[in-house]
């Protein structure tokens, strides 16, 4: 197939009031990227897309992450999945082939030049190329090291239909849980979790009885484990909930990052300091940047679940460059279970 002369991105065209809808992006037609020196072309294959551009386009988390805020202008990012179409020379002292599929940042255009220190080369540990976009390694980490699951623990996931979520309940499930709950704002997807995802039990959010009367039911006996998303009623729910020396881990913030009330920077939530002390509960909050030996780890662990068919990765393919910006809002708007990617 030969290299085409330009490519088309995804830029951010303006700053919303509120929830971005499709018509703050535009799809742009450009020269095809030149790579510099030590760069490698990219044709990208598939992108992931990740609720939390919506942080990044009310102005990100100055100083706290690692990825800037987005302006009008802007070409969006995220994580990647492509093919070498030329490598840097080997003068570089980089690996990198013609055709060696790589993982990388610049996602939302069809070719991208990146420095090839940027580009992780996919080994054969997992028999989809595409599961690499997984976001398991969030919730890997977070239960094996920041809440350390054990046998017989009782499990809440927040959001647990989400990218991480429907990853969440299965790991968990596999470290050894004995029960694994988990909350969504939709009966559809509920039935889902329950019947394909791990979960014993899931609670709406939004219907009659509130979060903590349903988590009530669900864990008569307390929760020892909170792998939350979301913040928010569903964190307080979780610490009514807890038993003595319950462990929480804390990977997102979808109530406010995802609220059209806000810039989806903050996720202000009032807490029980009384109950936190009494019943000692740990809350520790997890990146999956902080441990480097978590990555390799969950590549390993998910390749073999996969193959032996004891995981599945739910995800949905969007088709074309153009119809991303209807896909970062359907992610937004929660209409999708599992991991939404972009096919190019």
């Amino acid at each position: 197939m030969p290299t085409p002369t330009v490519s088309r991105e995804v830029r951010l065209a303006a700053l919303p009031q509120g929830l971005p809808m499709p018509e703050h992006f535009t799809v742009v037609e450009t020269p095809l990227p030149v790579p510099a020196e030590g760069e490698a072309l990219i044709r990208n294959r598939w992108f992931q897309v990740l609720p939390a551009l919506r942080t990044l386009i009310g102005g990100g988390l100055e100083g706290a992450t690692p990825f800037p805020a987005l302006h009008p202008g802007d070409t969006l990012f995220g994580p990647t999945v492509g093919e070498v179409v030329s490598a840097p020379s080997g003068s570089s002292g980089s690996d990198l082939q013609t055709g060696d599929l790589v993982l990388h940042f610049q996602g939302w255009r069809e070719y991208a030049a990146v420095p090839a220190a940027q580009c992780t080369p996919l080994a054969d540990t997992l028999p989809d190329p595409v599961a690499h976009l997984a976001m398991g390694a969030t919730p890997y980490g977070a239960l094996t090291r920041a809440a350390q699951v054990r046998s017989g623990d009782t499990v809440f996931i927040t959001g647990g239909a989400g990218s991480v979520g429907s990853l969440a309940g299965q790991i968990a499930r596999l470290l050894g849980a004995a029960r694994v709950i988990g909350s969504t704002g939709s009966p559809a997807k509920a039935d889902r979790m329950v019947s394909e995802l791990g979960y014993d039990a899931a609670i709406l959010r939004a219907s009659g009885p509130s979060i903590t009367e349903q988590l009530a039911k669900a864990a008569p006996d307390g929760i020892d484990v909170l792998l939350d998303n979301v913040g928010g009623e569903q964190l307080q729910a979780a610490v009514t909930a807890a038993r003595t020396g319950a462990r929480f881990a804390l990977v997102g913030a979808l109530s406010g990052q995802l609220s059209p009330d806000g810039d989806g920077t903050t996720a202000p939530v009032e807490l029980d300091s009384f109950q936190l002390i009494l019943k000692r509960i740990a809350i520790r909050g997890f990146s999956g940047q902080e441990d480097p030996t978590t990555l390799p780890e969950w590549n390993e662990r998910f390749g073999d679940w996969l193959s032996s068919g004891r995981i599945t990765f739910p995800h949905v393919r969007v088709p074309g460059i153009e119809n991303a910006p209807r896909a970062l809002h359907e992610v937004i708007s929660g209409h999708h279970l599992g991991t939404v990617i972009v096919e190019l």
